[in-house]
């Protein structure tokens, strides 16, 4: 997948301006609305339907080939198997919908992803399976901010938005399944 070309990155102040719509978030029940399998760094495939493994994590997605440094024996970190990311943060981010998947997690879903509304330990049933929200922070990278721009890592790097998990949150299958684009994400 090629990056689509972005007119511009936003700056703090037009982010911040975007809260309330983010805010707005579904709490209890939403949708899934992308799914992104990277099968090779920096690759991207954007699917219509993906089975979640829990040995796995997304099949065909290279979680666990990476590996983590996090990890002694560099292995595949479970708490961080699949990322989630609010679809309104990502649309306020990327500007265009094509530009998502660029954020490199792996199911993007409309759902109020905040430390109030799915602490660690939550689950999330999205379409066949489930997932459990980790506590290990999900934070922005490098690439992330080389497509969104330094006041999106600043965004979703303050307070507020690590309180509001605006750079989303990492889980790992709890119940193996197939997910669909449109597949209703609901806390259980």
């Amino acid at each position: 997948m090629t990056a689509p070309v972005h007119p511009r990155h936003l700056v703090l102040s037009e982010l911040e301006a975007g809260l309330p719509a983010i805010r707005l978030a579904p709490q209890d029940r939403g949708t899934l609305e992308l799914i992104v399998r990277r099968p090779r760094p920096l690759e991207r495939e954007v699917l219509d339907e993906g089975q979640l493994d829990l040995v796995q994590g997304l099949v065909g997605d290279s979680w666990r080939a990476r590996g983590s440094s996090r990890m002694l024996d560099g292995a595949a970190d479970p708490e961080t198997q699949i990322t989630l990311i609010s679809a309104r943060v990502i649309d306020l981010l990327a500007g265009s919908r094509d530009r998502w998947a660029l954020a490199g997690d792996q199911l993007y879903i409309d759902l109020d992803l905040g430390g109030d509304n799915v602490p660690p330990g939550t689950r999330l049933a999205i379409g066949g399976a489930t997932v459990e929200v980790t506590a290990r922070p999900h934070t922005g990278c490098k690439q992330f901010a080389e497509r969104f721009g330094l006041d999106a890592v600043r965004f979703v790097s303050t307070p507020l938005g690590r309180q509001s998990n605006l750079r989303g949150v990492n889980t790992r299958v709890v119940v193996a399944g197939t997910v669909r684009r449109g597949d209703i994400v609901r806390k259980v």
